[in-house]
């Protein structure tokens, strides 16, 4: 294989592809890269087995083939290359050399016949959606995924398909967001599966920048979702588990309703948690009368204490949160005015901005 290529057109491709190849593998080949080389283009392929990542650069080709090459080296070379420069790739006898400039680079290679490619299933479910309406869904709902929970089906996100709108969900147990998208995605049935967290991250990631009107191409089985993201295609393995109804946790209509400035409340809620317990981050919630006091302490004695106008008209209330889950929810509401619905200082409170019915972010109190 012999091929010749731009550093700005063949680092763009490495970066969307190297994010999801892990630092330590229990495969010697899922820390490579495989590279396959025909007509004008460099095909580049990882993966980590739950998902693979596929891009492609242009070149000019002049022997055609396949390798796999290091992920870590090849991508940390090309970066540390000054802009502009040429690299020529050459593959002899399961060595690499990389010649960019007056640079010379050695690799080792595996060969591509060991690189597990995922196969595409039959039977898949075809719908496309607006680049930035799926960013959308993705940013809102990500943050309330759990992390190593044991109940691997809450590592991931639910993505619910419906003939006329797109739902995410993800949820720790101790929050939930749920953002719903109405659109026509003519399923005739219901359909549900939940993408592990590495994979939700990942698209995350490919799909900011770009054309926010492009259409992404999504095809979806029972074990796997592949996505179309401009030259970039995203296959990865469904988490096998039944996602907790998340109807039954969103509390029915709050009986009391306060509304309080989005970026006013945030900061007041960094100043007190400096103080809160690093270990329990409580914060309690003092409603009354067109007020809200916030007073965090921990095991030092240490107190602090800020008091807040609010839109408030209703009995007193008394109730805890942790601090940080309310700072997360308020980092992806987008507009001033915050409307917090409570029911009881024992039950669930759910914030969103007002007016935005669509979105809803589920907090559980806790006790102080």
């Amino acid at each position: 294989m012999k091929i010749h290529v731009n550093r700005e057109t063949l680092m763009p491709a490495l970066t969307k592809v190297g994010g999801v190849v892990e630092r330590r593998q229990t495969l010697p080949i899922l820390g490579n890269l495989l590279i396959s080389a025909e007509d004008d283009s460099v095909q580049i392929t990882g993966t980590d087995l739950e998902i693979e990542v596929h891009a492609k650069s242009g070149s000019t080709v002049e022997q055609s083939g396949e390798i796999t090459l290091p992920a870590r080296k090849l991508i940390e070379i090309c970066r540390a290359l000054p802009e502009g420069t040429g690299i020529a790739l050459k593959v002899e006898e399961n060595r690499a050399s990389l010649v960019a400039g007056r640079s010379r680079f050695t690799l080792s290679t595996l060969p591509a016949s060991d690189f597990p490619v995922m196969e595409r299933n039959e039977g898949m479910q075809n719908v496309d959606v607006e680049r930035q309406t799926l960013k959308h869904l993705f940013e809102k709902t990500a943050f309330a995924m759990a992390h190593q929970d044991v109940r691997y089906y809450l590592n991931g996100l639910l993505l619910e398909l419906k003939s006329d709108r797109l739902v995410a969900v993800a949820t720790d147990g101790h929050r939930l967001a749920k953002v719903e998208e109405m659109l026509p995605l003519g399923v005739e049935e219901g359909m549900q599966i939940v993408l592990p967290r590495k994979t939700v991250l990942e698209l995350n990631r490919l799909l900011g920048g770009g054309d926010a009107n492009e259409r992404v191409q999504i095809e979806i089985s029972e074990k796997m979702f592949r996505a179309v993201i401009g030259d970039v295609l995203v296959t990865s393995k469904l988490v096998d588990g039944r996602y907790p109804d998340y109807e039954r946790v969103v509390p029915p209509a709050p009986e009391r309703i306060a509304y309080v400035d989005r970026d006013t409340l945030k900061q007041a809620l960094f100043r007190t948690s400096i103080l809160s317990n690093e270990k329990y981050r409580g914060v309690r919630f003092s409603l009354d009368q067109g007020e809200l006091r916030l007073q965090t302490q921990n095991p030092e004695k240490e107190e602090a204490e800020e008091e807040l106008e609010i839109t408030y008209s209703q009995e007193p209330m008394v109730i805890g949160f942790n601090v940080g889950y309310l700072i997360d929810i308020l980092n992806v509401l987008e507009e001033d005015e915050v409307e917090i619905g409570f029911k009881d200082s024992d039950g669930s409170v759910i914030l969103r901005n007002k007016g935005k019915e669509r979105e809803t972010f589920v907090v559980m109190p806790m006790r102080l």
